[in-house]
């Protein structure tokens, strides 16, 4: 966590305390600051987490998270902001759109088997440093208007339960996928969050809208979505490109289809997206090609390439092995042509065996199609 973030500890000296008419107007006006900072909804709520307490030990229990070991590391510091930074009493929730392009397009860039498929929240800047600053200009403007106090901002970079929290300050309510949705503008969002030892004023929790609708559920490639609100991260795609290290499981490669980084398809299908909105923030606009590249392109990347393309985005934490890993396994499952077999062979001999195993792999995958002169694909 980077000192950055916090700007006056807690606790701090006693102050005078604010009328509640004062909270109620600040309410009001930090909903105002952080819509003219891009934010698209400011939402505040308590403390309280119990129920999201509880399903987080059970996910935890059947062993869910994987290798993500970080979410059990901290006991109940993640369910409890007032134990990870004492004298917490407020959260102020935010989300931001980032959706860069109509979903048409998005579904058809899914749909070509030549193509590379990065989430779409990964084509732009690193959303953690842009959603991060905007947190603290708010904050400090919170600042401006009352004098000191404790506060401290995150964007996935703590031990933190940013969508229970989003769901209590009303942004929306976690669907059967376990995204955020909300009601006017779908699930294309980030979020990030300011805890305060100021005592605001709540806001009314949003209620859940899925009703019978499983689209979520039966679209997803690799059965990740186990039952509704219920996610086996070690089947989830997002999971397997960007949280585990190692071999690929097997059974888990040919369902993966082109992605490489990341997985939309459960946001493509959600009704609730027609809603959605596309970003006008310059940020989170695709760089370097990484919205249309093909598969050949990217696997042609030596690792100062990776390094130097990748530059201020959430990709470059892959590290280049692994990118070459996913992509090695994208590359199976295209069509088999020429310059597809190409290539893989030309990696075969990489120095990583992670890189060599899945190479192996992906030609074995192309040699019974070479036979019958079909075509790969998903």
């Amino acid at each position: 966590m980077s000192n950055t973030e916090r700007r006056t500890p807690m606790p701090h000296q006693p102050r005078t305390a604010l009328s509640s008419d004062r909270l109620d107007a600040l309410n009001r006006n930090i909903r105002r600051w952080g819509r003219e900072l891009g934010f698209q909804q400011v939402g505040i709520t308590d403390c309280d987490l119990s129920q999201a307490e509880s399903r987080l030990q059970d996910w935890l229990a059947r062993q869910m998270h994987g290798q993500m070991h970080y979410m059990a590391r901290h006991g109940t510091r993640r369910t409890r902001p007032e134990k990870l930074i004492p004298g917490t009493l407020s959260v102020i929730s935010v989300r931001m759109d980032y959706l860069p392009e109509h979903q048409q397009v998005i579904e058809d860039a899914l749909g070509d088997p030549a193509r590379a498929f990065v989430s779409r929240y990964a084509l732009g800047r690193d959303y953690h440093k842009t959603l991060r600053a905007r947190l603290k200009r708010l904050a400090q403007r919170l600042e401006d208007e009352i004098g000191a106090y404790g506060w401290r901002v995150f964007v996935d970079s703590a031990p933190v339960m940013e969508k229970p929290l989003a769901e209590k300050a009303g942004l929306g309510w976690i669907g059967k996928h376990t995204n955020l949705i909300n009601a006017e503008g779908g699930s294309w969002f980030f979020l990030g969050e300011i805890y305060c030892d100021l005592p605001l004023p709540a806001d009314k929790p949003a209620a859940q809208h899925c009703g019978t609708c499983q689209a979520c559920i039966d679209v997803c490639p690799t059965r990740a979505i186990v039952a509704p609100f219920k996610l086996d991260a070690r089947l989830c795609i997002s999971y397997l490109t960007i949280e585990h290290f190692g071999p690929i499981p097997e059974p888990l490669r040919s369902p993966m289809g082109n992605h490489i980084y990341g997985c939309d398809d459960c946001q493509l299908c959600c009704p609730w997206n027609r809603f959605a909105r596309l970003t006008d923030e310059t940020d989170f606009f695709a760089r370097n090609g990484l919205d249309s590249a093909t598969l050949i392109e990217l696997f042609g990347w030596d690792e100062a390439d990776f390094l130097r393309q990748t530059e201020g985005s959430a990709i470059r934490r892959l590290g280049h092995e692994r990118w070459l890993r996913n992509i090695a396994v994208a590359l199976g499952n295209a069509e088999t042509s020429a310059a597809v077999l190409g290539a893989l062979r030309e990696r075969v001999d990489h120095r990583s065996e992670l890189v060599r195993e899945h190479v192996r792999w992906a030609l074995t995958q192309h040699q019974p199609r070479a036979r019958r002169g079909t075509p790969g694909g998903r």
